[in-house]
């Protein structure tokens, strides 16, 4: 039962960086060079003509002013012909979700056969503006018509103006932040600090699983730095393969210190990364000789009351993909969840078992670890997911697969793969 007009979209490849936490070895790199280089990994692992391409779809969620359009620039590697459309887009931490999605509705609707759809994220080099009184202030020197008259603009500048203003990953319409919310879900679904860290521990363990055995390393496009002296990156490097329930135990509460229960730990760390995949109709895989990964069953997404319990909108936007897959989740083989914090993952997992009635099977759940340990660069993150089950699903040949993502604006993301 495939969305659009009957087109088959086929996952054919992915790939990405390694993740790397924020302030730590991408921290020199930009959001335009990891998104190059992971798009050019990806068409030489394909060995795919950039005459193909049909156009570039980039997730970003902190873009820099310099560069607003980060999607251009991937079109615009040597690789491919300067004619390739493309663009950026944001829907919080399902951007390349949506990136994904946005690419089947164009192929499946017959108006591309061929869509690179990525994202990225720099955590590293957020843009830091400068706070509104000093804005005004520079805008009214600029057109003052004399040095003297300028230098008088100028002498409004006080020390207050100086302050710099730097993007908050909070809500907008609660004023709350991500880890505050995460608090407030815990609270209200019962979620107690033991279970949070166990499932933490999970992720790392699995993580470094997945690693060692080559699995998630076969992913990523080795980094080789610019700069003299700087190491080849060819792992993601948040992995803990050495933390323990007691170790993490030590840690204090962040967003509520007296009575809260989400720490470090239990929480994706802020992240640097790109992931790239390479979507094509059925037919035009075929004719290019290309065995894909997977195909596009499905996908949705909704949205919840911000203010209510801001990452539990997975809760609405999975049953309606399954719905539209046609399919029950009882039969999906493996499940790939978004982990914000533990926290979200395990009231969503909550939300699927006593408002839905589902069965959960923690098996086949993030079997190679999920964001805590891995990393969260925003707009990245859905194509890692992607890319991670669409491969899995192959080793184990399995017919069906889910990826859930929770997002910023109490929003979330839901795409099911078949084989």
């Amino acid at each position: 039962m495939p969305m659009g007009n009957g087109r088959r979209v086929a996952v054919v490849a992915g790939c990405r960086t390694p993740f790397c936490r924020a302030g730590s070895v991408l921290k020199y790199v930009r959001a335009m060079d990891l998104s190059r280089y992971a798009a050019r990994e990806l068409l030489e692992r394909t060995n795919l003509d950039g005459d193909e391409v049909d156009e570039v779809v980039w997730g970003q969620v902190v873009p820099s002013p310099l560069v607003p359009n980060v999607g251009r620039e991937v079109s615009l590697l040597p690789q491919l012909p300067k004619e390739i459309p493309a663009y950026s887009l944001n829907r919080a931490c399902a951007s390349s979700n949506q990136a994904i999605t946005n690419a089947h509705d164009q192929i499946a609707s017959g108006h591309a056969d061929v869509i690179l759809a990525g994202g990225v994220e720099t955590l590293s080099d957020v843009p830091i503006l400068v706070s509104r009184g000093l804005a005004d202030i520079l805008v009214d020197a600029s057109k003052a018509k004399s040095l003297a008259a300028r230098l008088g603009v100028l002498a409004r500048i006080r020390p207050r103006h100086l302050a710099p203003v730097t993007p908050a990953i909070a809500e907008p319409s609660t004023g709350m932040s991500m880890g505050q919310s995460a608090e407030k879900m815990a609270k209200e679904n019962g979620i107690s600090r033991e279970a949070q860290d166990r499932w933490a521990l999970r992720s790392h363990q699995r993580a470094a699983q997945g690693t060692s055995d080559g699995r998630l390393t076969a992913e990523i496009v080795p980094w080789l730095p610019a700069r003299e002296g700087d190491p080849i990156v060819s792992a993601d490097n948040g992995i803990r393969t050495d933390t323990s329930l007691e170790q993490m135990a030590k840690l204090k509460p962040v967003f509520d210190r007296r009575y809260g229960s989400v720490t470090a730990a239990n929480s994706s760390p802020l992240t640097d990364g790109a992931s790239a995949v390479l979507l094509m109709s059925e037919e035009k895989a075929k004719a290019l000789g290309y065995d894909p990964l997977a195909y596009i069953r499905a996908y949705a997404v909704a949205a919840v009351d911000p203010g209510w319990q801001l990452l539990q909108a997975p809760v609405k936007a999975v049953p309606l993909a399954l719905q539209r897959a046609g399919i029950q989740w009882k039969q999906l083989g493996l499940i790939e969840i978004h982990e914000a914090f533990a926290a979200q993952v395990l009231s969503n997992l909550k939300g699927f078992e006593e408002e839905l009635g589902w069965e959960i099977d923690e098996d086949i759940i993030n079997v190679m670890g999920g964001s805590i340990a891995i990393g969260h660069p925003f707009g990245a993150t859905g194509g890692r997911l992607v890319t991670t089950l669409a491969n899995e699903m192959r080793r184990r040949d399995v017919q069906y697969g889910l990826v859930s993502v929770c997002a910023q604006g109490g929003m979330a993301s839901a795409v099911v793969l078949e084989r």
